[in-house]
C-alpha cells in the first residue's frame, strides 16, 4: 500500500533523523572516557565477559517479566485502548491500533513518553538526595523505567509485547538505545535487518542474545553519576542537596530522552515500513 503524503513526510523526517543522530563525532572528554571504559572491559577474560553478558540478559528478562505481569502494565493497556477508541470505535486489541493514522498513534505515544520522562526526572531527583536507599535503587529503577518506556511505545504502535517476538525485540531496542553512541548505528541496522528477515510474527527467529560486554559502559556511567552525587550531597542549599538532585534529575532525564527517542523512531519506521510493504 503506498504511503500517504503525510506518511511520506514522516518517513523522510525519520531518514533525516537517522543521518543526523548516527553521525558520531566524540568530543575530547567523550573520547577519553570511551578509551578508559574500553580498557577496563578489555581487562576481563572472554569467559568473564560471556558470564557478565548472560547475567545481564537474565536480569533484563526478569525485569521484563515483572513489568509484563504488573497491574500497572495491565492498566496502561486498557487506558491505551480507551484512548484509541476516541479516534476509532473498532479498537479491541493492541494489534487494532495499527488501524489508526500515524499522527494519532504519535500523539498518544508522545503523551506516554512525556509521563515516562517525568518519572525518570523525579527518580533522578530522589537519587540525587544522596540517600542510600534512593541511590542504591536508582539503577534498577532506571532500567525498569527504560524497558517499560520501550514496551509502552511498542504497544502504542500496535505491537503486543505479550508475544515472545515482540518481547525480545523490545529488549533489543532498549539495549541499542543504551549502548555507547559509536555502537548504536550497528545495533540499529541489526534491528532493521531482523525485521526484513522476520518469518514468524509470534516466535522470535533472530539471535536470542541481548547484551554484550560493550553494554557495560552503561552501568559504568551510573557509577560515575553516583560518585558525583555523593561528592555533592554535602553542598546544601536550605537544607537540601540541590546540586546533587540536579545532577541526578538531569542525567536520568537525558537517559530517558535518549531511550524514548530511539524507540519512538524505531516503531514509527517499522509501522510505516509494514504498511508500505504489507
Amino acid at each position: 500500500m503506498p504511503l500517504t503524503e503525510r506518511e511520506e513526510q514522516i518517513w523522510q523526517e525519520i531518514k533525516s533523523w537517522e543521518d543526523l543522530y548516527f553521525t558520531y563525532e566524540p568530543i575530547d572528554f567523550g573520547r577519553t572516557y570511551e578509551k578508559w571504559a574500553t580498557r577496563q572491559m578489555d581487562l576481563l577474560s572472554e569467559e568473564m565477559q560471556e558470564t557478565i553478558g548472560e547475567y545481564v540478559d537474565s536480569v533484563l528478562f526478569h525485569i521484563h517479566a515483572l513489568i509484563q505481569n504488573s497491574q500497572f502494565q495491565l492498566d496502561m493497556k486498557q487506558r491505551l485502548l480507551s484512548e484509541a477508541r476516541v479516534f476509532r470505535d473498532d479498537i479491541f486489541e493492541i494489534e487494532d491500533l495499527k488501524k489508526c493514522s500515524i499522527d494519532q498513534l504519535s500523539y498518544m505515544a508522545d503523551q506516554q513518553i512525556a509521563r515516562n520522562r517525568i518519572l525518570s526526572f523525579s527518580q533522578g531527583g530522589l537519587a540525587g538526595t544522596g540517600g542510600l536507599l534512593f541511590l542504591g535503587t536508582d539503577f534498577p529503577a532506571m532500567v525498569a523505567l527504560g524497558i517499560r518506556s520501550v514496551q509502552s511505545i511498542a504497544m502504542h504502535y500496535g505491537y503486543d509485547i505479550q508475544r515472545p517476538s515482540e518481547m525480545m525485540r523490545s529488549l533489543k531496542v532498549y539495549h541499542a538505545a543504551t549502548m555507547p553512541k559509536r555502537y548504536q548505528q550497528e545495533k540499529w541496522d541489526e534491528l532493521m535487518e531482523e525485521l526484513r528477515e522476520e518469518e514468524d510474527p509470534i516466535f522470535y527467529s533472530g539471535k536470542d542474545v541481548i547484551a554484550d560486554i560493550s553494554w557495560m559502559s552503561h552501568p559504568i556511567q551510573q557509577i560515575v553519576k553516583m560518585m558525583a552525587i555523593l561528592l555533592l550531597r554535602k553542598k546544601l542549599t536550605q537544607g537540601l542537596p540541590i546540586f546533587g538532585m540536579a545532577v541526578g534529575a538531569v542525567m536520568n532525564y537525558q537517559q530517558s530522552r535518549k531511550i524514548t527517542e530511539i524507540a519512538h523512531k524505531f516503531y514509527q519506521k517499522r509501522y510505516l515500513n509494514e504498511k508500505y510493504y504489507g
